[in-house]
């Protein structure tokens, strides 16, 4: 009955990611074209920050699928509560079996595996999400990981994602040689009004709305300037939007519905509370700041045909870093 009064095939604010809804703003895909260049490229750690609800793990998966033809990959999500547990986790997450062995064992494996790929020209990239969560001592075996290694070769490919807390740790004095190591720095942008209403007509289209504007142009700028530009709040507002209108029989969605949904929702409670601080944290003091090696277009031209080809389009690299021609 809902579906059928919008004229909709399937549910386009839904909870649960679906690729089919996969949807780039320009910080969303400057993220993918810089973190796809660090893989390609070995810089060996990169991260990447983001306010809660911006799509970061969708992004991850995205890049991560695109990957698994030409590289071994694992990607970790849980709290770990030792070094160990941690190891255990990415092996295995790797495809290899370490239940009897000890934490020298595990190395041993992990070495081998890392070899065996590199002769089978194979990439291994391990993308570690939620990575705030993390304690230091799981930071630090995470920074060893880098001593896998080659003659000019890193063994492995390292992401970092996670909350902006995750640069608060970065930030603090005892993960300077951690920080150090971070060749590249992404974070995500919340979406401007007008990228806003891109993406709330990208979702219906996807959904199969071929009617008029189903939102007014007030009540988009509402959803925008009361979900902060942040997709989930976006999705959660649409969404009970729909619900309201529906059960009261409107076929459009003014400002009056989503004043009432916005009461509903409490919105305010949903809203994050520091501004979301990435590369600044990452500044300290002269000699402890990251040392961010930039990459340059002549490196691997195979990234920017890659991005063509997913329709990350309008890409360039200035001064050696991944920008948007918009």
């Amino acid at each position: 009955m809902f579906l059928d009064h919008f004229g909709l095939r399937g549910q386009p604010f839904g909870v649960t990611s679906d690729p089919q809804f996969l949807y780039f703003g320009p910080s969303h895909q400057e993220a993918l074209a810089s973190l796809f260049y660090g893989i390609q490229t070995q810089r060996g750690f990169i991260a990447l920050i983001a306010k809660p609800g911006m799509g970061k793990t969708t992004l991850l998966f995205h890049l991560l699928e695109h990957l698994r033809s030409s590289a071994r990959t694992a990607f970790l999500f849980q709290a770990h509560s030792d070094s160990r547990e941690f190891l255990r986790s990415l092996v295995a997450d790797l495809g290899v079996n370490v239940e009897q062995d000890d934490l020298r064992g595990i190395h041993r494996k992990l070495n081998d595996l890392l070899i065996q790929e590199l002769r089978a020209g194979r990439r291994v990239v391990i993308v570690i999400d939620e990575a705030q969560n993390l304690d230091d001592s799981v930071l630090e075996t995470v920074r060893m990981l880098s001593n896998f290694e080659v003659p000019g070769t890193k063994l492995m490919q390292i992401l970092l994602a996670g909350q902006p807390q995750l640069a608060d740790k970065l930030a603090s004095k005892n993960m300077v040689q951690l920080r150090q190591r971070i060749s590249i720095l992404c974070s995500l942008a919340p979406f401007s009004a007008p990228e806003t209403a891109d993406y709330i007509g990208h979702r219906l289209r996807v959904a199969g709305y071929r009617g008029k504007p189903l939102f007014t142009a007030g009540a988009l700028a509402l959803i925008h300037s009361r979900s902060e530009g942040i997709p989930r709040n976006v999705n959660n507002l649409c969404f009970h939007a729909l619900t309201l209108a529906f059960a009261n029989g409107q076929k459009t969605i003014d400002t009056s519905t989503l004043n009432e949904v916005s009461e509903d929702l409490a919105m305010e409670m949903l809203g994050s509370s520091p501004a979301n601080q990435t590369s600044a944290q990452l500044q300290s003091k002269p000699g402890d700041a990251a040392d961010l090696t930039q990459i340059t277009a002549e490196q691997n031209g195979e990234a920017s045909e890659w991005l063509e080809e997913e329709g990350v389009s309008g890409t360039q690299v200035i001064s050696g870093r991944v920008k948007l021609r918009l």
